[in-house]
């Protein structure tokens, strides 16, 4: 059987993602894709005590990344106390600390274009990052903006169209052939790097999520199922 024949793999591992990547070396053939928690699964911390929390681990998933990968960041910005927090920034923050450059910044609709939203922006940040990677064929550009997000299978989870875009991006635009996503929840993009031939390897600290991530596949019809 040739590479361009093998049947993609999958590793999903219940564990803690930043105890896994501080373990871990740089992870060399691979792209690394983060959709980090917000502060709302952290009571006991302050606002400044999650931003820390927030660039250290941004930090940590830029450092496990190869020169000629790039890190791609799902975030939702959030809301606290009146104050908007832009976690597009915080992960810039990260990257410039490692020289990492940011190759393109895409954002996603979670509501339709024009609805006013209360407490969560109407849309999330996608950015990607590389050290050594850069883009110069500008005909293979896709939109900046991406009006509808998608199936997905929980209410934290990566929309569908995203996740295509994404692994639609590395497959064709990168020389990596592993995605690894660490707090991989369900695995919508474990299941939709498999489908562009990448293998994927998820990290999940719940036992729940992480055995739905085992399995997920996505149809023929561009939606997930278990």
């Amino acid at each position: 059987m040739t590479d361009l024949q093998k049947t993609p793999t999958r590793s999903v591992y219940c564990e803690d993602a930043i105890v896994w990547l501080n373990q871990s070396p740089i992870l060399e053939g691979s792209s690394l894709i983060a959709s980090m928690p917000d502060i709302s699964e952290f009571p006991n911390y302050t606002l400044p005590m999650w931003k820390e929390w927030f660039i250290n681990t941004a930090t940590l998933v830029l450092s496990k990344t190869p020169e000629m990968g790039v890190t791609i960041f799902y975030q939702s910005d959030i809301k606290v106390d009146g104050v908007w927090v832009d976690k597009g920034f915080l992960c810039q923050k990260a990257a410039e600390s490692l020289g990492h450059s940011l190759l393109w910044h895409k954002i996603i609709c979670r509501v339709q274009p024009g609805k006013a939203t209360f407490g969560r922006p109407a849309y999330s940040h996608v950015l990607c990052f590389s050290k050594c990677l850069r883009l110069v064929d500008l005909g293979k550009s896709t939109p900046d903006v991406i009006p509808d997000i998608g199936d997905k299978t929980w209410e934290r989870g990566m929309g569908l169209n995203a996740c295509e875009m994404i692994g639609k991006f590395i497959a064709e635009q990168t020389p990596t052939t592993t995605i690894v996503h660490p707090f991989c929840g369900q695995g919508g993009m474990l299941a939709m790097a498999n489908s562009f031939g990448l293998d994927a390897i998820g990290i999940e600290r719940s036992p729940k999520r992480a055995e739905v991530a085992k399995t997920l596949t996505v149809d023929e019809n561009k939606f997930l199922k278990n």
